[in-house]
């Protein structure tokens, strides 16, 4: 496989080109498409006039990155995306700041997890700086498509495909042409690729001024498991989940909650949070730990730093005394625990986070035919939901979070 090498090239059988922001060509739509009322917005559901493309294969490389108009891409029937998943994806959010320049929310973690990803599932490396500086560049020519209303951002979406045609002579190891029975559909990993990012102007994820959630909670149904691959963004991590979904939703509530056994992984495609009281009087925050069945959120890493921020005194949480302290724990989080604090009176809060819904508080987890009810009081969660809107509009700076996306 190959590796980077730097001096923009990847070392492999040969050495091949890798990712060059310098080599961008920009061919923009004749005609742009209507803007949308920022309130009539559905998550993902209106694309920007715009993409982002660049294809790799073994001779060559990366090509030449292309803005081009947005619209369909040739896949091969047997393109090993299509046949084994060899799919990977990001999320990603842009914000208008105060000066109304657009901003990225900690890209470089995105990127870092994307690189994981994709490694993950044998797809082909990339500098992912290179790749970052693109979607900036895409960003700034999309920018009238960014919503300057609060809880409003544009979507980013960076995806990558093994594109390799699983029947075609790619797929033929000379070395091995015996091992034709094997290798007849391209049971491997794809040395071709297409990477490409899109856009979608959004509104909050979950509507209604409450953003309250609730989860029906199943190990019915397993998203991730100890070994696996539910600590990458893989495609397909997600489609086996939605019959689950169509379930809860079919019950009355909005997502789904993943457990093993007992034990809680992710809500949905979003990280989840416990508030509990401690006998001191101070505030333990809890989320289950990055075992390889949790995604590394973003969102979720900047909740835990917020919240050691505050605890240390040096950036205190609005609306919660700085003498309120919140000790953060990466740890084992079971409905057991959430129904023995929950009598306690000890389980003050429960919430989600993800790039989708930022922070959404969750009121109601219904487990075998009763519902778990939390209080809504909420003061925690809208702490961590007001900082975070602050720093991604760029009206709280704090350290380098929002990057610009012009220099």
């Amino acid at each position: 496989m190959w590796k980077s090498v730097g001096n923009g090239f990847l070392e492999g059988v040969s050495k091949v080109a890798d990712i060059d922001p310098e080599k961008l060509v920009v061919n923009t739509a004749e005609t742009l498409k209507p803007v949308p009322a920022p309130e009539s917005l559905i998550f993902g559901v209106t694309k920007t006039d715009h993409m982002l493309v660049v294809s790799f294969d073994p001779e060559n490389g990366w090509s030449s990155p292309e803005i081009k108009p947005y619209g369909p891409i040739d896949l091969d029937p047997c393109a090993s995306c299509l046949q084994y998943a060899t799919n990977i994806f990001e999320g990603m959010k842009a914000y208008l700041g105060p000066d109304g320049e657009p901003l990225l929310f900690r890209p470089e973690i995105n990127m870092t997890r994307m690189e994981r990803s994709a490694e993950r599932v044998a797809l082909p490396p990339f500098n992912s700086q290179a790749l970052l500086a693109l979607i900036k560049k895409l960003v700034v020519l999309e920018r009238r498509w960014i919503p300057k209303e609060l809880g409003h951002s544009l979507y980013i979406r960076p995806t990558m495909i093994g594109t390799r045609p699983c029947a075609s002579e790619f797929c033929v190891d000379k070395a091995s042409a015996n091992s034709s029975l094997n290798i007849a559909f391209g049971v491997a990993a794809s040395d071709q690729a297409l990477l490409y990012v899109v856009c979608s102007p959004a509104g909050p994820f979950f509507r209604g001024p409450s953003k309250e959630i609730s989860l029906l909670a199943t190990n019915e149904t397993v998203r991730a498991w100890p070994g696996g691959h539910g600590g990458h963004k893989l495609a397909v991590n997600y489609g086996p989940g939605f019959s689950a979904l169509r379930e809860a939703t079919n019950q009355g509530y909005n997502q789904v909650l993943w457990l093993l056994g007992d034990k809680i992984t992710e809500a949905g495609a979003m990280n989840f949070f416990a508030v509990v009281k401690r006998d001191d009087g101070d505030l333990d925050l809890i989320t289950p730990p990055l075992d390889g069945t949790i995604l590394p959120g973003v969102t979720r890493q900047s909740i835990l730093d917020l919240a050691n921020a505050h605890t240390e005194g040096t950036s205190p949480l609005p609306n919660i005394p700085p003498s309120q302290k919140l000790y953060t724990h990466e740890q084992d989080l079971t409905m057991t625990y959430l129904r023995g604090w929950h009598a306690e009176g000890k389980l003050l809060e429960t919430f989600c986070v993800g790039t989708a819904v930022i922070v959404g508080s969750v009121t109601r987890i219904g487990q075998d035919g009763k519902d778990l009810v939390i209080d809504a009081s909420n003061s925690v969660t809208e702490a961590f939901r007001e900082r975070l809107e602050a720093i991604q509009t760029g009206n709280f700076k704090y350290e380098s979070w929002s990057a610009p996306c012009q220099s």
